[in-house]
């Protein structure tokens, strides 16, 4: 099972993908966690209420919400776990552009065309794994290297 999950070809194509997407969310991950760059911080994301009313508690809905883009930037960073994260993230991303973003319209500044495009980022992702340069790869069996 844990061969299946970090299976990737030997190509270069999702390695920009995932470092551009990893910084992203680990940038955005790190102003819910921890305040960085002028983000509210862990008291203020928790205290937000969750999208969707069936979201409850909403404090525990919006700390997943939080550690999943820095989690899940950081495995998508490094490629270890690359389908984890992009899933992490994804989910992420259709609760927001769903629940937040879709009544905005498409386009931004309100809309979910940002969204949008993150969560087409991550399925990329979650179908190629994390190309030639990743950990998943370093992981992998030998015998599936080689292909």
């Amino acid at each position: 099972m844990f061969q299946r999950l970090i299976a990737t070809a030997g190509t270069w194509i999702p390695v920009p993908l995932r470092i551009a997407l990893g910084l992203i969310f680990i940038g955005h991950g790190a102003q819910k966690v921890f305040g960085a760059w002028g983000g509210p911080g862990w008291a203020k994301i928790i205290s937000f209420p969750a999208p969707f009313s069936f979201m409850r508690p909403s404090w525990a809905w919006m700390a997943a919400a939080a550690l999943s883009e820095l989690i899940g930037g950081a495995l998508l960073l490094t490629g270890l776990l690359t389908r984890v994260g992009a899933f992490l993230i994804l989910c992420v991303m259709l609760t927001a552009m769903i629940g937040v973003h879709w009544q905005g319209g498409f386009f931004l500044p309100q809309g979910f065309e940002y969204t949008f495009a993150l969560s087409g980022a991550c399925v990329a992702l979650l179908i190629a794994g994390g190309g030639r340069l990743s950990l998943d790869r370093v992981l992998q069996d030998p015998r599936a290297r080689r292909r």
